[in-house]
């Protein structure tokens, strides 16, 4: 404890005489021993001019380090952190430090330092920190908040802060700019107010489906894919959704694909089906309806994939088909999965005319462990095709690992 002390003393002189080769030196060491400097150290005083010598005059590393002192320090910090957050002169990353530490320690007392730099600081990466410690500070930070939205150049930093908190005292204001002229703070409310089964909600959510943001439009629509508790009788959220299949906007129309996936019903399956054989969307597009039809979670979604396996001409959209199927793990879909599979095999659909095909049924075949699956598998292992032949092997490990399968016939 002696050397310790001295060592702080030899720091402080070091600082006052600005040789700061002695000081790095120092500041070192005590680093070196902070954690046993933490346990013995009972003066918050010295441990206060500890951190305060470190925090000021090191680097980004150091000062990450010493951080976790001020949060043992709690309360008595925070006149000390107010002060290096408030002067302007200081450098920007020590006043951003000093944000950052008084959103962890959570103390009402520094509310308002907080809402004047998000008022008055030029430094955008400040307020935006700034903001980021009100939303820790919780439901203290929601009144002072509330009243940053009045003005257009602190609302969207305001929004997000009341975005973190995630309290039901947020909804009111949130709900207040909801439709707002600033495309972020939309965003922002919305993406909010999604998470929250308050009938207050609901109406803004549905009226921001049409809004002329694309981005409002894809986050409602991401929002209301995990309120399927709101598809009822009353509301039929499904037939809402469904025209956001067809958006300008390709993010829009794939996050509908999403949330009508989430629906879980043969409404659901029956869009995704019809968008998928419109020709409307590109690639990328339709393979995510093609793996949706498979995350509804129905008979009807597996049905449909083997409607549109005999429509299709896309070797890429068979192959994925075949490919969604045998990931399938729902216990009362995996019969159907792989009946599909074995028909497409036995009658020789078209597309088993493709080398990749052939070889995706083979590797499908044996995740989704049906033992039936072994003679047609067998079959595959006399494919003119290395690769089928390969992952005829290998499914046929996965089914029956205990009989013996004959290597000599892949080449």
């Amino acid at each position: 404890m002696n050397n310790i002390n001295q060592l702080l003393v030899q720091t402080i002189a070091a600082r006052d005489t600005a040789d700061w080769s002695s000081f790095n030196q120092c500041k070192e060491q005590l680093l070196k021993e902070n954690s046993n400097y933490l346990e013995t150290v009972e003066s918050q005083e010295d441990l206060l001019e500890l951190a305060l010598l470190i925090f000021e005059h090191s680097d980004f590393h150091s000062r990450w380090e010493v951080a976790k002192v001020f949060k043992r320090l709690g309360s008595v910090a925070i006149p000390k952190l107010v002060e290096i957050l408030s002067d302007d002169t200081l450098d920007e990353e020590l006043r951003w430090y000093a944000v950052r530490i008084l959103g962890e320690l959570k103390n009402e007392s520094a509310i308002p330092v907080l809402i004047e730099l998000i008022q008055t600081d030029d430094s955008e990466e400040l307020k935006s920190m700034a903001s980021v410690a009100l939303g820790q500070l919780g439901s203290k930070a929601i009144l002072s908040l509330s009243s940053l939205l009045a003005d257009s150049d602190t609302r969207f930093l305001a929004t997000q802060a009341l975005c973190y908190i995630r309290n039901k005292e947020t909804i009111l204001p949130l709900l207040s700019v909801a439709e707002d002229f600033q495309v972020a703070v939309r965003v922002a409310a919305i993406e909010a107010l999604s998470s929250f089964h308050d009938s207050r909600v609901l109406a803004v959510l549905l009226r921001s489906l049409d809004d002329e943001s694309a981005q409002v439009r894809r986050t409602v629509v991401t929002g209301l894919g995990y309120r399927r508790d709101l598809h009822n009788s009353e509301l039929d959220l499904v037939a809402l959704l469904q025209p956001k299949l067809y958006d300008c906007d390709s993010r829009v129309a794939s996050a509908a694909v999403v949330a009508l996936s989430r629906m879980g019903d043969d409404a659901a399956a029956h869009h995704l089906y019809q968008f998928l054989l419109s020709q409307k969307a590109p690639l990328q597009l339709q393979i995510e309806t093609i793996r949706a039809l498979t995350w509804v979670g129905t008979i009807s979604g597996l049905e449909y994939l083997q409607q549109a396996l005999n429509i299709i001409r896309s070797q890429t959209l068979c192959q994925q088909i075949v490919t969604v199927l045998g990931r399938v793990q729902q216990s009362d879909l995996i019969h159907k999965a792989a009946d599909i599979l074995l028909e497409m095999l036995h009658q020789k659909h078209p597309a088993c005319s493709i080398d990749t095909v052939r070889s995706a049924i083979a590797l499908s075949l044996g995740q989704l462990g049906r033992v039936d699956a072994v003679e047609a598998l067998t079959t595959l292992l006399n494919d003119s095709n290395t690769q089928v032949r390969l992952h005829a092997l290998a499914a046929l490990k996965n089914l029956a690992p205990d009989k013996h399968w004959n290597l000599e016939t892949i080449s």
